[in-house]
């Protein structure tokens, strides 16, 4: 359904976090490396509980391997640096929902970089930092998914 992006990801219990949610989600989890911590970490297997083997995940050496791999796919980039509001943009099966690490966030170089489609900000109260990676995947893939009518989860009506 869509590509959740963590890049260089640094917090095993976000990753864990995020796995699940591509897991209830049919979303793929891509990871750019360096990770700053061990596959084998508790921390991360404890967040991911028994989903690893439910979930599609992908590991890249580089931005570029990403890129390579997702070509023909829209990216956009999650950061404070914009005033372009998630919710407003129009998401589309197959779109790539791109994260940077705790606590620095994508580096200016990855947003500006021309396989970017669009930056988009998920609106916060004033002042303050930013929101917790996995959640912030969880919100943006959700409002994605909702834009596209839950495609492929089970009928609740």
């Amino acid at each position: 359904m869509f590509h959740i992006v963590f890049y260089e990801p640094r917090i095993p219990g976000n990753t864990g976090a995020a796995i699940r949610l591509a897991a209830c989600t049919g979303s793929t989890l891509h990871l750019v490396e360096p990770l700053g911590f061990d596959f084998s970490d508790t921390h991360l297997k404890r967040a991911g509980l028994d989903y690893h083997d439910l979930a599609n995940v992908h590991i890249h050496p580089n931005f570029e391997a990403l890129v390579e791999e997702l070509e023909g796919h829209r990216i956009f980039a999650f950061t404070g640096h914009t005033e372009n509001n998630f919710a407003h943009e129009e998401f589309k099966p197959g779109d790539v929902l791109l994260f940077g690490p705790e606590p620095t966030g994508l580096p200016a170089k990855v947003i500006a970089d021309a396989a970017i489609t669009k930056a988009l900000r998920i609106p916060m109260m004033p002042h303050l930092r930013s929101l917790n990676l996995a959640n912030s995947a969880s919100i943006a893939v959700y409002e994605a998914w909702r834009q596209n009518a839950f495609a492929g989860s089970a009928d609740f009506s």
